[in-house]
């Protein structure tokens, strides 16, 4: 079945793209790379634009093993297009989720209606989660997006094809998927439910099953050959250790060994169930259980719905069986519920309760606001506590407590004024709203609460002219907010490990001052002499100078050290 050609002339087509660009646009420019994985990325990225060096990410000149370079490209090429890392670090991951959000909206009119595709994109974009990643650059969204264009390859070719021209492009997806995160493989667990299809007789299904099929994770493997061959070529000819440990690091610590053995993040078996999917996903989860009957209707005689109900629930599975456990890892199961939501919800015709449902939830979130915000505006010694360890300064926290204030208002306005829509769209209303505000005036609020802005301002005043300036516990914001020259001594190196290589690297020179953090206290420096510049990252950071170093210090294991920027 064909879409018809009348979905992108419709004015419902063009009025839901036109508010994901808004929602993925505002923002950009008026915020640093925040914690926790955006400042990583983002210094991967701009060390790959200023050394020409883009096969191995780089992070303060060290080797960054965590992650496969896809992402890092993305933001490196839209930095290089732009000139300017505040806006860049942001695209790669806005056009991700446009990219996103137009599959599941085509998809939802090929499969059934143009009509369903509009709620599907309503519905995805009314999911808390999707828009808080597409707005942030951590890697989730991208990988997202190729599992979304794998799935949606898959179902054009299995269930509306056959079409090996897209079924070739969602091998290819996948491939591009491991090689920004791992897990890019997962539309392959759809050809579950769909063999299962084809042995039931299935027409299209069983076509999808020619042994031209065979020749997918072909596909797969020569995207990821892309960088992984000449990766592994020029680790080996290299023979750096420090190389051949990150070759041996992203290639199986960062591979089944996380799955299977995780050293963080680790929850139980339930956490996706219990505290991911109610929250960051809804209302979809609370939609399909007011209509849970028209969805088991549904399933017993739709195969697309077999399909996604079967492949969204071995995501959840899939992930739920590692120890290891963060809420983004479910992100990309969300786009195919909101097409199966779709499907099966009126937005019309729901629940008198369901609607009071959404109503009191609106009006909660406005009470709290407006609490929360006039409690800052106030400077109420609670909200003092809760934020103490953000470096305030005089009117940031008025400020920050009158777009609270605002939010509660346009919560409250919206409930008010909107009362007789249907209870999605309002939702939706007051979601856009909030990210408006937000990312609009909150964001330029935050910034010095979220970067180490006042430090490194600070640390540029005391640093004497031809002074060298290192770096203990390096975090990748002091290095994306320093524009010289700085020396570290380690990201995977241990506090006291890195103080002995930094006396040593002191003790070279007369010109040579440290920065580092509060914590235990460091062999060979006195920190109780030591200066405090200010507060980044909840932590008070210290000036050293030669005054606070001991006369002798234990040699360390190795003299590694390392550089970021320029001269």
């Amino acid at each position: 079945m064909e879409v018809k050609p009348s979905l992108w002339r419709m004015p419902a087509t063009r009025h839901l793209i036109l508010l994901a660009l808004v929602l993925l646009a505002i923002g950009m420019g008026q915020r640093s790379p925040w914690p926790a994985d955006e400042p990583r990325f983002a210094q991967v990225a701009r060390e790959m634009v200023e050394t020409g060096q883009w096969l191995i990410p780089m992070r303060g000149g060290e080797p960054y093993p965590d992650k496969p370079p896809v992402f890092m490209w993305s933001i490196a090429a839209a930095y290089q297009a732009v000139g300017d890392l505040r806006w860049a670090f942001l695209i790669p991951n806005a056009l991700s989720g446009l990219l996103t959000l137009l599959l599941v909206m085509d998809l939802g009119a090929r499969l059934w209606s143009p009509r369903v595709g509009h709620k599907a994109a309503m519905l995805l974009l009314a999911a808390p989660q999707f828009l808080i990643q597409a707005k942030n650059a951590q890697i989730d969204a991208m990988v997202c997006a190729w599992i979304t264009l794998g799935m949606y390859g898959l179902i054009r070719h299995a269930l509306l094809g056959p079409a090996w021209g897209w079924y070739a492009l969602s091998w290819m997806a996948m491939g591009a998927g491991v090689i920004t995160k791992g897990v890019g493989f997962l539309p392959v667990l759809a050809l579950l439910p769909l063999a299962a299809l084809a042995l039931r007789g299935h027409a299209t299904p069983r076509a999808a099953f020619a042994p031209a099929a065979l020749l997918g994770p072909v596909w797969m493997v020569g995207v990821m050959a892309l960088w992984l061959v000449p990766m592994v070529w020029a680790v080996h000819d290299s023979g750096d250790p420090l190389l051949l440990a990150y070759r041996d690091n992203i290639l199986f610590k960062q591979t089944a060994e996380r799955y299977v053995d995780p050293w963080m993040h680790v929850k139980p078996w339930h956490y996706f169930l219990t505290a991911v999917i109610p929250l960051l996903w809804f209302p979809l989860p609370l939609l399909l259980l007011a209509q849970g009957g028209r969805l088991l209707r549904a399933l017993r005689r739709e195969p697309a719905l077999i399909v996604l109900a079967s492949w969204i629930v071995m995501v959840v599975v899939f992930f739920s069986l590692s120890p290891g456990k963060r809420g983004v890892y479910v992100l990309p199961a969300l786009p195919m519920l909101s097409l199966l939501t779709a499907r099966v919800v009126s937005f019309q015709y729901e629940p008198t309760w369901l609607r009071w449902l959404f109503r009191s939830v609106s009006a909660l979130l406005a009470v709290v606001l407006l609490v929360i915000g006039v409690a800052a505006v106030m400077g109420h010694p609670a909200i003092i506590k809760a934020l103490r360890h953000y470096p305030l300064e005089a009117g940031d926290l008025s400020a920050l407590g009158r777009v609270l204030t605002l939010l509660g208002v346009a919560w409250g306005a919206i409930l008010i004024g909107l009362w007789r829509w249907a209870s999605v769209p309002r939702w939706l209303a007051g979601l856009s709203i909030t990210w408006l505000l937000l990312a609009g005036i909150a964001y330029p609020l935050m910034e010095p609460l979220r970067t180490p802005a006042r430090v490194m301002a600070a640390a540029a005043a005391a640093l004497p002219a031809g002074a060298e300036l290192g770096l203990i516990e390096a975090k990748e914001q002091i290095l994306l907010f320093w524009s010289g020259r700085i020396t570290h001594f380690g990201y995977n190196t241990d506090r006291d490990e890195q103080a002995k290589r930094a006396w040593q690297w002191m003790a070279a020179s007369p010109q040579r001052i440290l920065l580092v953090p509060d914590g235990p206290d460091l062999p060979c420096f006195d920190l109780s002499k030591a200066a405090t510049l200010g507060t980044a990252h909840r932590r008070d950071w210290r000036w050293l100078t030669r005054a606070q170093m001991t006369a002798e210090c234990a040699p360390p294991l190795t003299m590694a050290t390392f550089v970021s920027g320029g001269g």
